[in-house]
């Protein structure tokens, strides 16, 4: 037997937070590390003790073996969880453990290593009889090679980093000529994310499922599996949307997939938490996709349809005990569905987003669960992966899950950054979705054209937000939204005075406002022909309790700065930005020509320099912000005219990285 009483989360965020939890829970001293970055965050201040092991940049910090041994053996924990990211899947790092004297909290280092390269973890599935998708999986990695592979597997294929995960390091190939390019980037992303620049290649599966099992295994060879979760709904390879049980399984395809999974897991010694995944086609055919040697994000709907505390079960099999339930005993109770709340645009091809959490209001309510890692005030930087929190409802079927989960994202409220929030809303809305037929085309299918875009304010949007502002400005505040009235405002009294506000970002899109007070605490707010009655009623910090035309409602907001106003109405947010109190003689320099970085991030590459020619579409830089590279393409034909940028430069978002002079038509 390995005891422990202690314990060390090697990892940030909500997943330490979710295993702090469960630690304390259990009883056991429960020790948080940290970068400098993270000082104040969650997990820190709720861990027994907390190790300061470094710098922001996660290689300076989380992802130094070393650093997380020293820190265990500076406070004596036992043992190490490596969370479900970072070192989670690091052979090493297990090995690093076990040679401290301490218990690490997964599975072997040779199981690691097995499935934590998707080539050798083909081969053994193939030997085991786990069903594979054709490809190619050896060690020549020439590009020769891999073309005449690619034309005997038969075209669309899938392009996977060996070592890689998350979506990085993955390429859809449609035809012959596009394979070189995508060679090449899928081997400089795997490189960049994983150390390994190895490929395999796979048949791509048109429109399936993605389906995982969970398996957990003890030291004595037992394995058993706790159901399936479907995790179709995906962007760039990353799941957004998780359930269980998936809405296609069947008694006998679910019998048949643990059956697979089980023996996966039994073929590599497997201990601990696991999860195989599968693709299922139309026709209920599955096959191996990869085994992730760790818990999974998406681990809270089986714990929600099967009363278990996964991660208890991963302290209790940690130190030899059996596990204390076999197959017989694993019971599937109702329905679960899982949304990843992310920072990031989704109108400008999800990319991630930075800010300050101004405003936090996780969701409540019957069957829901929020597992994140953030306070009200704290920065989301580019250091680390966009997700800020996932929001769980369980329901005693799947509509009454999938209904819970939208009124909890409705009334979620985040401001002062860019979320998926709405998007998410969305996605649970749309028919097909509801309806339970989701593949992982799912989002290619339902998102094209301008569907991703921002919806812009409405009218209820408008008047709240004015009468926000209005109010602000009366207030005497010292806030820069002082300025925004450009005439005097308020009750005198004895006459009333009106103010304009303007909203909007474009000429067909503006909204003119004009507040009036007409009584203490009541408001006239004309909008076009219409005019409408608000009596406030209640106001704090962030939320309002008002009457707007006899409808009482309480709404969230945020003053934001100049003559900006965030509001929440009906779970649909907007920023609104009175045009009226700013002068706009100074407009956006650059023009098309200047290449700006689209998000918060590191500077990997530059290709040119001063001087150089450039065609429209060339790739002229690459950042890598939250775990994704980003390449930024010439948006004109010309001259570099300037670098501003350097490689391993952190840049912010909106900063010129370089310019080009357009050619002269």
């Amino acid at each position: 037997m390995k005891h422990f009483d202690s314990i060390l989360v090697a990892n940030r965020g909500e997943i330490a937070v979710r295993v702090i939890r469960s630690a304390q829970q259990q009883g056991y001293r429960a020790i948080a590390v940290y970068s400098e970055a993270d000082a104040g965050a969650p997990h820190v201040l709720m861990a027994d003790e907390a190790v300061l092991i470094g710098p922001a940049p996660v290689k300076e910090s989380y992802l130094d073996p070393g650093k997380i041994v020293a820190a265990a053996q500076q406070t004596g924990a036992r043992a190490i969880h490596p969370g479900y990211g970072f070192l989670s899947e690091n052979a090493d790092f297990s090995r690093a453990c076990e040679e401290a004297g301490i218990v690490f909290i997964g599975p072997t280092p040779e199981a690691i290593e097995i499935m934590g390269n998707k080539a050798a973890s083909k081969r053994r599935m193939l030997a085991a009889e786990v069903p594979c998708i054709p490809g190619y999986q050896s060690e020549d990695q020439s590009d020769e090679t891999l073309l005449a592979a690619a034309r005997d597997i038969g075209f669309p294929i899938m392009v996977k980093a060996a070592a890689g995960g998350g979506g990085r390091g993955m390429r859809l190939v449609e035809s012959p000529d596009e394979l070189p390019a995508a060679l090449g980037s899928a081997r400089s992303e795997a490189e960049n994310a994983f150390g390994s620049g190895e490929l395999i290649l796979e048949k791509a599966v048109v429109r399936p499922r993605h389906v995982e099992i969970q398996v957990f295994g003890d030291s004595h060879g037992n394995v058993i599996h706790l159901g399936e979760r479907d995790c179709s709904v995906q962007r760039r390879h990353q799941k957004v949307v998780e359930e269980a049980p998936c809405p296609v399984m069947t008694p006998e395809l679910r019998e048949a997939m643990g059956r697979a999974a089980v023996s996966a897991a039994q073929s590599i010694d497997y201990v601990g938490a696991g999860t195989v995944e599968f693709l299922l086609d139309g026709d209920n055919n599955f096959y191996f996709l990869e085994m992730n040697t760790r818990l999974q994000v998406e681990h809270p709907v089986t714990e929600m349809v099967t009363g278990q505390d996964l991660v208890a079960l991963q302290f209790h099999v940690a130190q030899g005990y059996p596990l204390p339930l076999n197959q017989d005993e694993v019971a599937l109770r109702g329905h679960a569905i899982e949304v990843r709340l992310y920072a990031e645009d989704t109108a400008n091809d999800f990319l991630p987003a930075t800010g300050t959490a101004r405003v936090w209001h996780p969701p409540r309510g019957e069957g829901i669960r929020v597992d994140h890692g953030l306070l009200q005030g704290q920065e989301i930087s580019p250091f680390y992966d966009p997700m800020i929190a996932k929001i769980i409802a369980w329901g005693e079927d799947r509509d009454i899950a999938r209904r819970r989960l939208l009124r909890a994202l409705e009334t979620t409220c985040l401001f002062g950054l860019q979320t998926n929030r709405e998007f998410l809303i969305d996605v649970l809305e749309k028919e097909a979705f509801a309806a339970g037929e989701a593949t992982t085309a799912f989002i290619g299918e339902h998102y094209t054209g301008d569907a991703l875009q921002v919806a812009p304010a409405t009218e209820a949007h408008a008047v709240i937000g004015a009468c926000l502002l209005y109010r602000d400005a009366l207030a005497g505040s010292q806030r820069a939204a002082v300025g925004s009235l450009p005439q005097a405002v308020g009750w005198s009294g004895t006459r009333e005075l009106t103010s304009h506000f303007r909203f909007g970002d474009s000429e067909d899109l503006l909204i003119d406002v004009f507040v009036r007070a007409v009584g203490q605490e009541s408001y006239a707010v004309t909008v076009g022909e219409q005019t409408h009655t608000l009596h406030w009623l209640e106001q704090g910090a962030d939320a309002v309790r008002l009457s707007m035309d006899n409808v009482q409602r309480t709404i969230r907001y945020a003053l934001l700065g100049r003559g900006e106003v965030a509001v929440q109405v009906r779970g649909r947010a907007s920023l609104l930005t009175n045009q009226l109190a700013f002068t706009r003689g100074d407009e956006s320099t650059g023009g098309s020509g200047t290449l700006v970085a689209p998000m918060h991030g590191n500077v990997l590459a530059i290709s040119v320099a001063v001087g150089d020619r450039v065609e429209k579409g060339q790739d002229l830089a690459v950042m890598e912000a939250m775990k994704m590279e980003h390449r930024l393409t010439a948006q004109v034909t010309g001259e570099v005219i300037a670098v501003s940028a350097v490689v391993g430069q952190q840049v912010a978002a909106g900063e010129v990285v370089l310019e080009v002079a357009p050619d002269e038509e």
